[in-house]
């Protein structure tokens, strides 16, 4: 799957009813993935003996685990709570029908878009798990990390960005639609200030 090495294979059901019992979930935290997911199966396993290269101080393994969805508008809170109780690094395929996406946790649960399904690959490169997770990390997030930036500073950055661009954009309405000259000539002046905020992240 996603274009890793035979070795990596494992095709291990992981059953819903025993991460009931090993996390003692209550009956509604069950049916909050009940609704949404109806198989999980752990597929991959990428170590750095499977792929002869040094282990990472962080990072000694991670896995693939395929989660079949009832729907496609699930509950991104599911999958990150899936994430939580599994111990390890994880990148989830989230498959539904005839269509797939890839997902990860790492501060927040960060997603592709849909795909036709078989449609991903993803390139294993780093000299180090560490690395190699790193930049699995940024082949889904898309992140482009700036000059003098970490991965979980750029995150940051972008989220902050992503934070101003939908407050604008709120604001912008507003103010289109404000009658009075008064209020919208406040609404513009907070929306120029948020701009130069804006500019000012890097």
């Amino acid at each position: 799957m996603l274009g890793f090495p035979a070795t990596t294979e494992l095709h291990k059901q992981l059953p819903k009813k025993a991460i009931y019992a090993k996390f003692k979930m209550n009956t509604a935290a069950k049916e909050k993935i009940d609704i949404d997911i109806s198989r999980i199966t752990i597929v991959n396993e990428i170590s750095a003996a499977k792929l002869h290269i040094a282990e990472g101080k962080q990072v000694k393994n991670f896995f693939v685990v395929l989660v079949a969805l009832k729907k496609k508008d699930f509950d991104e809170r599911t999958i990150a709570t899936i994430s939580k109780l599994i111990p390890q690094n994880v990148l989830f395929v989230l498959e539904c029908g005839e269509e797939e996406k890839l997902a990860i946790y790492y501060t927040r649960l960060l997603q592709t878009s849909w795909k036709r399904k078989g449609s991903f690959s993803i390139e294993l490169k780093g000299l180090t798990l560490d690395a190699v997770w790193e930049n699995v990390v940024i082949q889904i997030s898309g992140v482009e990390i700036k000059s003098g930036n970490t991965l979980d500073e750029q995150i940051e950055v972008d989220d902050k960005r992503k934070k101003l661009e939908k407050q604008i954009e709120r604001l912008d309405e507003q103010a289109r639609k404000e009658k009075q000259p008064k209020k919208k000539f406040e609404l513009v002046q907070v929306i120029n200030r948020l701009k130069e905020e804006q500019g000012g992240v890097e």
